[in-house]
């Protein structure tokens, strides 16, 4: 059985619900309510397992913070044994307006934290990730605070549409495959 490992990034704390940094907590606790699958605390983060085709998704919030993500990480990989071609983080990005979709085999860490401690604790930034966009609608200096901010009420009315778009994206990764999935998902 095939086997992968989803990890939403997002930091722990209720603080942090509901903000944009926290997108790939928000998209893993969307699918896991629509599929009945529950998360348990595990060591380095939250798990939860979903069967599907013949396949095995660990989903894993990691509680690690984001700017320590990459050891939650590193350790499912090892635990589950898992390469790193099935592996997808999804990740918050203000390069893309909001909803926007863009799934990767590789890249730079854009300055993302959380990707950057990923790529170092790896050795690597050749994993798949999973950008979901967030926009950029801050002025100089503001980018921690809209990060950190709540989504407003425009996102939030597009919020369940694009949750579905995204819980449909992992599902292709682990079925259709990396190159399907981008062809697929890429810029909708």
């Amino acid at each position: 059985m095939k086997k992968f490992l989803i990890v939403g990034l997002g930091n722990i704390g209720q603080e942090y619900d509901e903000t944009r940094h926290n997108i790939g907590f928000k998209i893993l606790d969307f699918f896991a309510s629509e599929e009945d699958v529950t998360f348990e605390s595990n060591k380095l983060g939250a798990t939860a397992t979903y069967k599907f085709k013949g396949r095995t998704f660990i989903f894993l919030k990691p509680s690690t913070y984001m700017n320590l993500s990459g050891k939650a990480v590193k350790y499912w990989m090892t635990k589950e044994k898992i390469s790193v071609e099935n592996i997808l983080i999804i990740t918050d990005d203000i390069n893309l307006p909001f909803g926007k979709i863009r799934v990767k085999a590789k890249g730079s860490d854009g300055g993302h934290n959380g990707l950057k401690d990923i790529q170092q604790q790896l050795g690597t930034t050749n994993y798949p990730r999973f950008r979901f966009g967030v926009g950029a609608e801050f002025s100089k200096g503001r980018q921690v605070d809209y990060v950190l901010g709540k989504w407003n009420d425009e996102e939030n009315a597009q919020m369940k549409d694009r949750l579905l778009r995204s819980k449909e994206l992992i599902k292709s990764f682990g079925t259709a495959g990396l190159n399907n999935t981008m062809n697929t998902f890429n810029n909708t």
